[in-house]
Order: C-alpha cells, then structure tokens, then sequence
C-alpha cells in the first residue's frame, strides 16, 4: 500500500489537470477550462472531431500562391534571421479570445480571414508573434479553423482537437470564476532557423512570473505551431526564478 501511495504521488498528472497548467497560463482559454473536465484516457479519434485537411482555408495545402507565400500575404522580412532584442515599434495589443495579444504591422498578423488572423513575417519576429497569436485563438467557436490552419498536422494535433472538442468554447466576455488569467510580459527566442522556430513566453501571473515554450514549423508559407504528442500546444507551465533576465520585455 505504502509503494503504491508512493508510485501515485510521483507519477506527474496529466498536463490538462496540472495546476499550473490551468493557473498561469491564461494566455490559452483551453488551459482555463480543461481544468474541470475528467482526465481523458484515450486518444482514439472517432472521426467526428478529426479536423479535416481538405477544409478551405488561406493556409490549407496549394494555397502558396507567390514567393511562397500564400495569397495576398505580405510582410517585411528584411531583418532575415537577426533575434530580436527590443519589441516592434510598431506593436499593438488588441484583446484576442479573453487576453491581448501583440500584433505588429509589418510581421504580423497581417490578414485576418473570419475569426483567423494569419500572415507572420518568415523572421523570428514572426515567429515570436506567431507564438503569441495561434494559442490564443483556441477559446472562442472558430478554434477549429486555427486548429486546421495553423497546427502542424499529425497525431499532436488530432489530440488536440478530441481534448478541445470535449471543452465549451468561451469568448472575450467571460471569465471562469476562480481562475486567475496571465498576461505576456515577454519572450526569447532559444532556438532558430527558416523552418523551425523555438520560442519561450514570459507570463506575468498574480504569483510572479511564469514561463512556456511554443514550438513552431514554417509550413505552407507561414508560422504554425508543432504540437506535442500528447497534444499540448506549449510545455508545461514552471514558475521563473531570479526575474526577467534572459527575456525580451514587452514593457506593458
């Protein structure tokens, strides 16, 4: 009995079930409601909650219209592969889902189709803002178009979409009761190059700071996040130690 308690308490839960999972990240509504549902204990699809590769879409497969791109994106690039060490200037942070996201003109987004806002600069820039914007989309009812658009295909993915599938969708106007909400505070980029991105995100939360890393490919002319085979769509959320060293201030 007593091997047993102990086996239980050292076997980490779920990622949807941990607490600071649920707490810190409020960047991702998902993360905010997955907290009240049951632990899912398989990852077999049905087929109904599969998101379809052939649905339409601006990033759907073929739709790379000219330079790569896909058509009607257009973004500056002209800082190549340079990390980025100060925010855009021209940064702006409208509210996206139940939290406000950076924005920038010229690295992106720069389009918006329906609730989809894509196009991101082929920068670390980009892919910084990339980073930021796709999880954000996951609250709201058009979670699936992101889902099929903007996660990179496979299993992570199909995951994905079963657990979200399972979670009531929540707009800009709600908050679930006694869960406190994250804001971003900052961002490093630990790893980078013109397929493959690796950003970290700084959160501020009502305990401190707090850190994720989103996992990003270059694929049909844009940033789309690489989901983790458990379906997650950033790492476990770890408290940060020692302040904000190491990161890019947003400075809001």
């Amino acid at each position: 009995m007593v091997t047993r308690k102990r086996r239980s308490a050292e076997e980490p839960e779920p990622y949807w079930k941990q607490r600071a999972w649920q707490v810190s990240a409020g960047f991702l509504a998902v993360v905010l409601v997955l907290g009240g549902i049951v632990a899912l204990t398989s990852a077999q699809d049905t087929g109904e909650d599969r998101v379809s590769a052939a649905a339409p879409g601006p990033l759907s497969g073929g739709a790379a219209a000219h330079n790569g791109r896909p058509h009607g994106c257009s973004t500056d690039d002209s800082t190549g592969d340079t990390l980025p060490k100060t925010p855009p200037k021209d940064v702006s942070w409208p509210t996206l889902g139940i939290t406000r996201v950076p924005v920038s003109a010229s690295a992106g987004p720069t389009r918006t189709t329906g609730t989809l806002r894509w196009c991101f600069a082929h920068t670390p820039l980009g892919a910084v803002l990339a980073a930021h914007v796709i999880p954000s989309q996951m609250s709201g009812p058009g979670w699936r178009a992101a889902a099929q658009q903007q996660v990179v295909a496979g299993h992570g993915r199909d995951l994905f979409v079963f657990q979200r599938s399972t979670v009531q969708d929540i707009d800009g106007g709600e908050r679930p009761g006694s869960t406190s909400s994250a804001s971003y505070a900052g961002f490093s980029v630990t790893s980078y190059k013109s397929t493959a991105a690796t950003v970290r995100l700084l959160l501020r939360t009502g305990q401190g700071y707090a850190a994720t890393t989103i996992v990003l490919r270059w694929s049909g002319g844009d940033w789309k996040v690489l989901p983790g085979n458990d379906g997650s769509l950033h790492s476990p959320v770890t408290a940060v130690q020692g302040g904000t060293s190491g990161y890019t201030l947003w400075g809001v």
